[in-house]
């Protein structure tokens, strides 16, 4: 009986894009090393230039961000509930980059970042928190944001939440692994193994998933998405 639940549970929500079945816990790979399918670009620079160029580009089997033209590029589907391992490297000199989570309406802050939360790549600063029209606490929050009277979530705030280390990336050209869990209202992120951020009460709990193109060529091999029922413990 206990068996048929689970599958009734599963069923009910496959119609859903988010996963919601905390019995399904075999990783997903978001990125197929062949094409962007399952994914869109939205650089808004090629609104208005058939001779710009897409940023995001397929090559030796990864996903590459050029840097330039600079934009997003967005899974279609929507997620909640888990557990993403991104592998990446900046291949030639230190460079900026982004992992945004649970985004949604799509060039909300400067005509360019979709609403939702960023966990920078930024070379030097792998784990910190940007919050986008979405919001999320930490613990010694006045240390890490400043003072509680410029928070915010929009132009001119205090929207960077600084990690809790710089040490945790490999030298530039060598692959970093980030591990982001969203579960709920909290977010908790791992640079090469190293906890480097621990949120909760986040605004939102679910949405797509996006990568940044922000001026820097970034490599990224491995795109793993798990489906997970609670965080794993923080050391």
């Amino acid at each position: 009986m206990k068996s048929f639940l689970i599958l009734a549970v599963c069923v009910a929500t496959a119609f859903d894009s988010t996963p919601r079945c905390a019995s399904e816990r075999q990783p997903q790979s978001l990125f197929n090393g062949r094409d962007l399918s399952d994914w869109h670009v939205d650089v808004p620079a090629m609104d208005t230039s058939a001779r710009v160029r897409n940023p995001f580009i397929v090559r030796n089997g990864m996903l590459v961000s050029l840097g330039e033209p600079r934009g997003h590029i967005i899974t279609d589907s929507s997620y909640r509930d888990y557990r993403l391992e991104v592998e990446y490297r900046f291949p030639g000199t230190p460079g900026n980059s982004g992992v945004l989570v649970h985004a949604s309406t799509p060039r909300a802050l400067y005509g360019m970042f979709p609403r939702s939360i960023e966990v920078q790549m930024e070379s030097g600063n792998a784990g910190d928190f940007w919050c986008i029209l979405e919001d999320i606490r930490v613990p010694d929050m006045e240390r890490r944001r400043g003072p509680p009277a410029q928070w915010g979530t929009t132009e001119g705030k205090a929207r960077r939440i600084l990690n809790l280390t710089d040490n945790s990336e490999k030298p530039v050209g060598e692959w970093n692994t980030m591990v982001i869990e969203a579960v709920g209202r909290s977010i908790r992120v791992w640079e090469n193994g190293d906890l480097v951020n621990d949120g909760s009460d986040a605004t939102a709990d679910h949405g797509r998933i996006a990568l940044q193109s922000e001026g820097s060529e970034v490599e990224f091999r491995k795109i793993s998405l798990t489906p997970i029922s609670r965080l794993t413990i923080a050391h």
